[in-house]
């Protein structure tokens, strides 16, 4: 029998440092809110985007710091918009989700700048938000993995855009990096109406893969009730092994039949951060399931396909073009 080990990578964890959690809402969680049957019954009613400052604009596009609801929480987020006139029924759009970074020192401006831009200059709105807790986003960071909030707030953020006049609310697809492919795939199985996605290096693996496949030294800036989650998650409902049932009902790779759209996946073979198997696993169920599926593996590449970044963006803004 194969036992998950305690040593998880931070990325794993996608978690702040220790001030950033509260005992009280650490003690609130539950794996059994992960489950994607319970995310469905969820409502996510996202509201109206409200602009918080104005930034300089992109070479064709808008940018602002923006803010929605979820949970009752202002989330940030980073909102680019094409100038012009936009199409018939509104211009596409892309929710954009980032990887793991401290959230503390996580700032809406400062990181994945390049990649929403090649998105932006292509003629989609993109939003990417600042999941709760993150720079001044409300809310408390407790990680992406057994805590169902980060999921909550990319869901409501789809549902703001897709309030908004000038999208068009019918042509949104999601793009994800690490920890944010992992939010994407959960996002797509939650809501077919998601039309496509684009995942880079992404954690998207199932519990099983997750808790014996991936493991290395836990940083010592995590607080270990933190670390803790899944040692209760395993004390109360098992081992994926001895409980397969309850965590495939956590695991997106489940339900890939659910999918409204194609994915398109990249990772690199040097990937230091995430399992290249992860992303081979998930090719073989989506084809399994009857899934459309795009992959591309890069030889040589890192966890941020530096060797590979504008062939990968130019297929993902191809990929992104053809399909919304």
């Amino acid at each position: 029998m194969r036992h998950a080990t305690l040593l998880l990578p931070a990325l794993f964890l996608g978690l702040a440092p220790a001030h950033a959690q509260s005992a009280a809402a650490l003690a609130r969680v539950d794996a059994a809110q992960m489950s994607i049957p319970a995310a469905r019954e969820k409502a996510y009613p996202g509201s109206a985007l409200t602009v918080r400052q104005t930034l300089r604009a992109g070479s064709n596009y808008r940018r602002y710091v923006v803010s929605y609801l979820s949970d009752g929480l202002r989330i940030n987020a980073l909102l680019t918009v094409p100038s012009g006139t936009p199409p018939k029924g509104g211009w596409p759009a892309i929710v954009f989700n980032h990887g793991y970074i401290p959230p503390n020192v996580y700032r809406t401006t400062e990181k994945y700048v390049a990649y929403q831009d090649a998105f932006a200059r292509a003629g989609f709105v993109t939003l990417k938000s600042d999941y709760r807790g993150h720079g001044s986003s409300q809310g408390e960071a407790l990680g992406a993995y057994y805590a169902p909030g980060y999921t909550t707030d990319v869901m409501n953020a789809l549902a703001s855009l897709k309030k908004d006049p000038r999208v068009n609310p019918a042509r949104i697809g999601m793009w994800g990096h690490s920890m944010g492919g992992f939010l994407t795939l959960r996002a797509m199985v939650i809501d077919p109406s998601i039309k496509a996605g684009v995942i880079w290096a992404g954690v998207v693996g199932d519990y099983d893969q997750m808790m014996n496949d991936w493991n290395s030294p836990v940083p010592p800036s995590i607080p270990r009730r933190v670390l803790e989650l899944r040692k209760k998650a395993v004390e109360k409902y098992g081992t994926p092994e001895e409980n397969p049932s309850f965590w495939n009902k956590l695991s997106a790779n489940a339900y890939l039949r659910s999918l409204g759209g194609p994915l398109q996946l990249h990772i690199g073979t040097a990937d230091e951060d995430v399992p290249v198997s992860f992303h081979t696993s998930l090719v073989a169920q989506m084809r399994q399931a009857g899934k459309s599926v795009q992959s591309y593996v890069y030889p040589g590449d890192n966890h941020n396909l530096s060797r590979n970044l504008y062939t990968a963006l130019a297929r993902s803004v191809a990929f992104f073009k053809e399909r919304l």
